[in-house]
């Protein structure tokens, strides 16, 4: 996951826990499952990863799809969580592809070249149209990128763009882009929402109005933006003079209907109100499959499901305490209650999907030599004795988006009482919620709050790229000279098996000092009612046109 839009305004009601270990029994017993007492391996319930569902028999003339929040903005330099992307990929394309199996391919750019260390070259592709009926040109390619740099606009994908100090038009269909250093993430990114292009007359027209209710967008993709109803939903309706062919909408209409209660959604996937959708909430897994009203489908994933620590000068700092928590949750249990079981604890903030091009002698030290947290509860509370902070608070935010934030929320509450901390469970709105990513003021007086922490690339230094030192994702402020140091070096390597060694380096540092508190990862879920087929379970919608491959089944 990924910041959403700044908030003005914060939450400020809190709903205070009265903490005891009988909460995670509690909630437990609520989902149907019971924690081992051992902290042990509980039953995995039936999952198999899907490439792809089965092909549509024709075309349809519209299915509805859940979101669990409604976007903030549909503006690309704002695309920065689920409820955003998974509308907007549909809408917007980018310089380059990113496909099912996390690999990349040619885009709006048809090719792209390095011809110094320090250059990146994209040919754009001639024959593509806006929605408004004109030209794509490389132009607009240049005004696209640029708003990135623009401290006007305030991207939250700066970061991307933080090495570049040109972007220029070098022919009549050529874009180059110059970096200070040798930068191997930048084109990477260039397949996700950093590699947006829009028309450039309609940036200069809509102005600060531009990706809201009002102005939406004008861009290249198979669907173009219908209308969208504040609260309720958004509408898209299939372009005809898409470029792409054979990604031509098999959908005349799609649209998005904002569902923010975890039970409605599944209420609504099970009497066909809505015909799919992704991040389908872990209590309803087992009884939308055994329900009759479609299928559901497990696949890729590039996220980690993590407490991040928004926090680092309270009961947080030292590291022992973060290492305490940890160790305190029993995230075997923990699975079993917040996912039904549909996932596996880990010790690392990426997964193993997205160490692409990387020998596997490479990965399986890079996982292998990770520190262990096993849950120890003796071990834990001997670590908050010699921290010196038995008795001080801990305030934990949570939000209704699905049943596992509270089960997540409770876990982590009973955990922290069990080694003798006081903490405070503070609910805030999805949208709300989403402002902690964006917002610093939303954070303040706030020390963890969880996140499925998505990768927009198929490289592990885009995470710890984030937790440099001042990157506008690393939520509390952790600093590490050597981390800083690593990844910056490794940012300039363009060979991916070296480069990976260096990343493998990262993630032992953070593995130790914890900057965010990994938990689990879950494959990417998908929900399709029975008129519906054709997607690829992939956590690729994000930026992939998915709902264009959607038909009749």
């Amino acid at each position: 996951m990924s910041p959403t839009a700044p908030s003005r305004t914060r939450r400020t009601s809190h709903h205070v826990l009265a903490a005891s270990a009988v909460v995670i029994a509690a909630s437990l017993a609520l989902s149907g499952c019971t924690a081992p007492k051992d902290g042990g391996n509980t039953a995995a319930p039936d999952m198999e990863l899907t490439g792809l569902t089965p092909a549509p028999s024709g075309d349809i003339d519209s299915f509805t799809w859940s979101s669990y929040a409604e976007p903030y903005s549909l503006d690309y330099a704002y695309a920065f969580d689920y409820a955003d992307n998974q509308v907007l990929s549909n809408i917007c394309e980018s310089l380059l592809r990113w496909n099912a199996d996390l690999t990349t391919s040619p885009g709006l750019a048809e090719s792209f070249s390095n011809p110094t260390p320090t250059t990146w070259v994209y040919d754009i592709r001639s024959g593509v149209t806006f929605h408004d009926g004109t030209p794509l040109t490389a132009a607009d390619v240049v005004a696209s990128l640029s708003r990135h740099l623009d401290p006007a606009v305030g991207s939250f994908w700066y970061s991307v763009y933080q090495n570049v100090t040109t972007i220029e038009q070098t022919g009549d269909m050529q874009v180059t882009v110059t970096t200070s250093i040798p930068d191997s993430q930048f084109n990477q990114a260039m397949a996700s929402s950093p590699g947006v292009v829009e028309s450039a007359a309609t940036l200069a027209a809509a102005g600060t109005e531009y990706g809201n209710s009002s102005t939406g967008v004008n861009c290249t993709g198979p669907f173009s933006f219908g209308s969208w109803q504040a609260g309720e939903s958004i509408t898209l309706e299939r372009y005809d003079d898409y470029w792409d062919t054979d990604l031509t909408a098999k959908s005349g209409e799609v649209k998005f209907v904002f569902l923010t209660d975890p039970n409605a959604r599944i209420n609504a996937f099970k009497s066909g109100e809505v015909d799919g959708g992704w991040m389908v909430p872990s209590n309803g897994i087992a009884q939308l499959s055994s329900s009759g009203a479609g299928k559901m489908y497990f696949g890729t994933n590039s996220a980690v499901s993590d407490l991040v620590v928004s926090d680092l000068t309270g009961t947080l700092a030292d590291v022992r305490v973060r290492q305490a928590l940890l160790m305190a949750i029993d995230r075997n249990g923990l699975v079993s209650a917040a996912e039904q079981g549909y996932a596996t604890p880990t010790d690392a903030m990426t997964t193993e999907s997205v160490w692409v091009g990387v020998d596997q002698a490479t990965v399986d030290s890079a996982f292998g030599d990770l520190k262990d947290y096993p849950y120890d509860l003796d071990a834990a509370k001997k670590l908050i004795d010699e921290a010196g902070v038995s008795g001080q608070e801990l305030v934990i935010a949570t939000a209704p988006i699905a049943a596992n934030f509270s089960v997540i929320a409770q876990a982590t509450a009973a955990a922290a009482t069990a080694i003798g901390l006081k903490p405070t469970i503070q609910t805030l709105t999805p949208n709300k919620y989403t402002t902690l990513f964006s917002d610093p003021s939303a954070r303040e007086g706030i020390d963890l709050f969880y996140t499925s922490w998505y990768l927009s690339t198929a490289d592990p230094l885009e995470m710890y790229g984030v937790l440099r030192t001042g990157e506008f994702s690393n939520y509390g402020g952790w600093s590490n000279p050597e981390f800083d140091e690593i990844v910056t070096n490794a940012v300039g390597i363009a060979d991916p098996a070296e480069r990976a060694a260096e990343s493998a380096k990262a993630q032992a540092i953070a593995n130790q000092e914890l900057p965010w508190l990994p938990l689990y990862e879950a494959p990417t879920v998908l929900w399709l009612g029975k008129n519906i087929t054709g997607v690829a379970p992939s956590i690729n919608f994000l930026y992939y046109p998915w709902a264009a491959t959607i038909g009749a089944s």
